[in-house]
């Protein structure tokens, strides 16, 4: 049953994190498909209904802070329950906040954009729970690869979300809505989707087997941030892979929220947006298994290294871009990769780093601070912009890069302590 520990051998775990593997990846697609659709235009609407930049940056924090919430909640859930039903709620509840945005639109309500938007947030939520149902019945040294392949399928949906713009467009007018909402419409069906394929495949649950959920009758866990990040801080893996993970959103968030605003600013077509933020998101995703297999090989350390770099890189690029697209396709390529390369070696290591009956609630709590880190990111990079520019906000993302390059560099250097908890 989902209620407690399943015994099964070797050979049957190695098939059912293959079927695992097969099932979140098909519901990853479509839940990314589901949340970039609405992203691409969120910042744009939010600018719209405003009539300005300053507080254009709400809807894509509204989205992350919900995240960071559902982040929480889902975490509790799948400590109670199991991952499937924790993916299943945050689906659907992304499935009613696409509705709602639509509704925003037609109403010209900025209030029930920003509630749509937290609601969205969650199946954020469940899209980066999903890269931890990968890593719950992989092997160690599989467990980055395996995690890598859920950002990689992201690829697939999320490259799609923001290409499907113009489509969405057409379609909001073939429906008599505005044709801002249009892309919504892709938006409630992907994540409704979503929500059924993990619900009818997810099965056996994979935390039920591997022993992560809540036996009957044992003690409570409440979903703590502050007790769960002071086990963080305690391990100095997991202190690495938590500021990984935290300063990559919070890079990634700012710049990318703010870069359709600033090339609206110069007059580039929403089509031109959304292929830029279309080779953003390839970034973010498509190199994801190459940076699992390195992460395998090298060490999380070393590649969080990496990942500084290049983020570092991308925002220099994009503060030199100025209005020539041909620098910001570059410059959101890298950024996305940096990321890609922060979220899966930090994902990575946090897993190893806490014991199994820990680990569902500190995932979630790392997952809340680095969804909320980013909404604050997302919600500042607008009065970043429009008081000091866009450059000025790819500068703030340099400097933050630089000091989690500095700080994995020093890990890398560290002498090993042999008197760590053991992750395994």
């Amino acid at each position: 049953t989902d209620r407690w520990r399943m015994v099964i051998d070797d050979a049957d775990r190695q098939v059912l994190q293959r079927r695992t593997l097969v099932t979140l990846s098909i519901s990853q697609v479509l839940g990314s498909a589901g949340l970039t659709s609405g992203i691409t235009v969120g910042g744009l609407i939010a600018k719209d209904l405003l009539d300005g930049d300053t507080f254009a940056g709400l809807s894509t924090a509204s989205l992350t802070i919900g995240s960071a919430l559902g982040s929480a909640q889902l975490a509790r859930l799948m400590t109670e329950r199991g991952r499937r039903p924790g993916l299943v709620t945050g689906y659907t509840v992304a499935v009613l906040g696409a509705v709602l945005a639509i509704v925003a639109v037609q109403q010209r309500s900025f209030a029930l954009l920003i509630i749509g938007s937290v609601l969205l947030g969650a199946g954020q939520a469940s899209n980066l729970l999903t890269r931890y149902a990968a890593a719950d019945l992989a092997s160690p040294d599989q467990r980055a690869r395996a995690i890598s392949r859920l950002v990689f399928m992201s690829t697939f949906g999320a490259v799609a979300g923001p290409v499907m713009v113009g489509l969405g467009e057409a379609l909001g007018r073939a429906v008599g809505i505005d044709e801002l909402a249009g892309p919504y419409l892709f938006s409630a069906g992907f994540f409704l989707l979503a929500a059924g394929i993990a619900a009818w495949r997810l099965r056996p649950d994979p935390l039920v087997v591997a022993g992560g959920v809540r036996r009957e009758g044992a003690p409570r866990t409440r979903v703590d941030l502050v007790g769960s990040l002071r086990l963080v801080m305690a391990r100095p893996d997991a202190r690495l892979a938590l500021t990984s993970m935290v300063v990559s959103q919070v890079v990634m968030v700012a710049v990318m929220t703010m870069t359709p605003l600033h090339m609206r600013d110069h007059d580039h077509s929403v089509q031109l947006v959304g292929f830029v933020l279309a080779v953003h998101i390839a970034g973010m995703y498509a190199l994801a298994p190459f940076i699992g297999r390195l992460n395998d090989r090298v060490g999380g350390s070393r590649v969080i290294a990496a990942a500084g770099a290049v983020l570092a890189l991308s925002t220099i690029i994009t503060a030199l871009a100025g209005a020539a697209p041909s620098l910001l396709f570059v410059g959101l390529f890298l950024l996305g990769v940096g990321w890609s390369g922060g979220l899966i070696a930090g994902s990575s290591m946090l897993t190893a780093s806490v014991p199994l009956e820990q680990r569902t609630r500190v995932q979630g709590a790392a997952d809340l601070s680095m969804s909320l880190m980013g909404g604050l990111a997302g919600f500042s990079s607008g009065f970043v912009k429009q008081s000091l520019g866009y450059h000025m906000l790819s500068n703030a993302g340099t400097l933050a890069a630089g000091l989690l390059l500095v700080t994995a560099v020093v890990a890398v250097r560290a002498p090993r302590s042999t008197g760590a908890p053991s992750a395994s």
